[in-house]
């Protein structure tokens, strides 16, 4: 009588080659927690400079508004104090949109970093992933080639 393969058993086996390697999840976990905390600090860096610069514009203003809003003892000088407001706080907008645009130009920066240092550690993990899935499976193949003869 012929011998019969037996396909469960060699099913087991090359199934037994795919196990879920906890480790490279966890590990995976861990990188992508650590750069959300890095893409987060940026973030909150940047939102906390931000404030900053909002802050002191807007104690600025109320300052300089003090100015307009004190009476004057001629009314050409309600029309000055205006137009010298409305120049000042014209100056101070320029200076702080410039800052703003520092800010986001650093965070973009940074971001970019983060985003091609995480993109080369994925690919080295990847590289190695497959690299030893391969093996394992090759390993798997051969014993179950050979326990089919």
């Amino acid at each position: 009588m012929a011998k019969t393969q037996d396909f469960n058993a060699a099913l087991k086996d090359i199934m037994g080659a795919f196990p879920v390697d906890t480790k490279a999840m966890e590990d995976a976990f861990k990188n992508q927690a650590t750069l959300n905390e890095k893409l987060s600090g940026v973030a909150l860096s940047a939102a906390e400079k931000s404030a900053e610069i909002s802050s002191k514009w807007t104690k600025d203003t109320l300052a300089k508004l003090n100015e307009v809003t004190k009476a004057k003892a001629e009314p050409a000088d309600y029309a000055k104090a205006v137009t010298d407001f409305a120049s000042a706080n014209a100056e101070v907008a320029a200076e702080n949109m410039a800052a703003f645009a520092e800010i986001a130009k650093k965070v973009q920066m940074e971001t970019v970093e983060l985003m091609m240092s995480a993109g080369k550690s994925m690919q080295d993990d990847a590289t190695k992933a497959v690299k030893k899935a391969a093996e394992e499976v090759t390993a798997a193949t051969q014993k179950a080639t050979a326990a089919a003869k």
